[in-house]
């Protein structure tokens, strides 16, 4: 059955936040030596969304930075950087840059798997609360932190997304550096996928003659020379990446900010563009409410405006767990292609979604087990959190 919740109004959002205390008027208070408000009551899930109970989050209260689960050491940074007075959407742009600059993640910046061709290719956005502002830039090469670059767009442009070579020729006029984004390891997942297409000219290991039975050719030679450089080997399984890192922040006084960075879709066709730099699918915030974001198949991100759907329910009462539930069941009742359903009908892909109110309470979800994210809280504590999945198995 299809969900039959509807967006709520702009008037009827505005009511529900006036009488909550989540309206930012009611945070100032509190940030001025008032007691908190009191948290808004509890509604029933939405008609197709499974109740799942109180969550972690519900009941936090002040400063907070959420991400993906691959992000503990952005929040702490974003959160470190924030507590120093810097707004929030540079605050998280600062975090995300951690694992951007590291080679390791394979789904985010230097390191990233590349499209078809060999060729890493980011997308980034950002979202200033106060101004309702955002920056983005989608296919960008060369550039290592594309986050930076969306900011700058924010920032210096009245324009909100920037692509291709334009977005290049944009972040070499603002002093970003071009470097090969591909390391080693990337590179050599690359090759693996590359031959192992089939019908085309590029020989798997399997059909190579060379070297011959009992001889070791140069380039594993060399690579038991490296072996310490963790370059992966004929024999290691092809990786395969939605990749991305979301992170959203709130400050003392409920303003937001959010950003959302990513390599895309790895083995992607040259130019595909996923939910990370759209606004309103992968990345979203209002000052008056909170701010959301996701991560796994973007192109069902895109069409159900994911981030967009997150702060609307958290703007109608919900709390950000059942936020997230609602908008993972949005999209889950709009897979309506045959090839993206399993037999149960349900989605055969994961998708997690994160959601930060202006209050300070936190919550993720995904659509099967698996999914996580990273917080830091008002007390400076990190930790990592299991998402919340809509359904318990696939």
């Amino acid at each position: 059955m299809r969900n039959s919740s509807s967006t709520p109004s702009v008037s009827s959002r505005r009511s529900f936040l006036a009488a909550s205390g989540v309206a930012l008027t009611g945070l100032a208070g509190s940030a001025a030596g008032q007691p908190p408000a009191a948290p808004p009551p509890r509604p029933a899930a939405p008609s197709g969304v499974p109740d799942k109970g109180p969550q972690i989050g519900d009941d936090h209260r002040g400063p907070c930075v959420i991400a993906s689960g691959n992000g503990p050491n952005a929040t702490a940074r974003a959160f470190e950087v924030m507590s120093a007075g810097v707004d929030p959407s540079e605050a998280v742009v600062a975090g995300v840059k951690l694992v951007e600059d590291d080679p390791n993640d394979t789904s985010v910046g230097y390191g990233g798997l590349p499209n078809e061709e060999g060729v890493v290719e980011l997308d980034a956005s950002v979202m200033h609360g106060p101004t309702h502002k955002a920056g983005a830039v989608a296919g960008l090469r060369n550039i290592k932190n594309p986050a930076a670059v969306a900011l700058r767009v924010l920032q210096r442009t009245d324009h909100v997304l920037l692509v291709g070579d334009g977005a290049l020729r944009f972040a070499r006029a603002q002093g970003f550096k071009e470097e090969n984004l591909l390391t080693p390891e990337s590179h050599a997942a690359w090759l693996r996928w590359r031959e192992s297409m089939g019908a085309d000219d590029w020989l798997n290991p399997e059909e190579r003659d060379w070297p011959r039975p009992g001889r070791k050719s140069l380039e594993e030679f060399l690579a038991e020379e490296q072996r310490q450089s963790r370059v992966p080997g004929d024999g290691e399984p092809i990786p395969f990446t939605w990749g991305t890192i979301h992170c959203s922040a709130v400050n003392a006084s409920g303003d937001v900010g959010s950003c959302t960075t990513t390599s895309g879709l790895s083995w992607k066709i040259p130019g595909r563009v996923g939910d990370s730099p759209i606004v309103g699918a992968g990345m979203y915030c209002e000052n008056a409410v909170g701010a959301a974001g996701s991560t796994g198949r973007g192109e069902s991100l895109i069409v159900n405006c994911g981030a967009f759907s997150i702060v609307q329910f958290m703007a109608s009462g919900m709390s950000p767990t059942q936020a997230c539930l609602a908008a993972l069941k949005r999209i889950a009742d709009n897979t309506l292609e045959k090839r993206l359903r399993n037999e149960r009908g349900r989605p055969n892909f994961n998708a997690s979604v994160y959601a930060l109110r202006k209050d300070g309470a936190y919550g993720g979800a995904c659509l099967y087990p698996g999914g996580s994210f990273a917080v830091t809280t008002s007390d400076g504590v990190t930790k990592v959190h299991p998402c919340v999945p809509l359904f318990d198995a696939m």
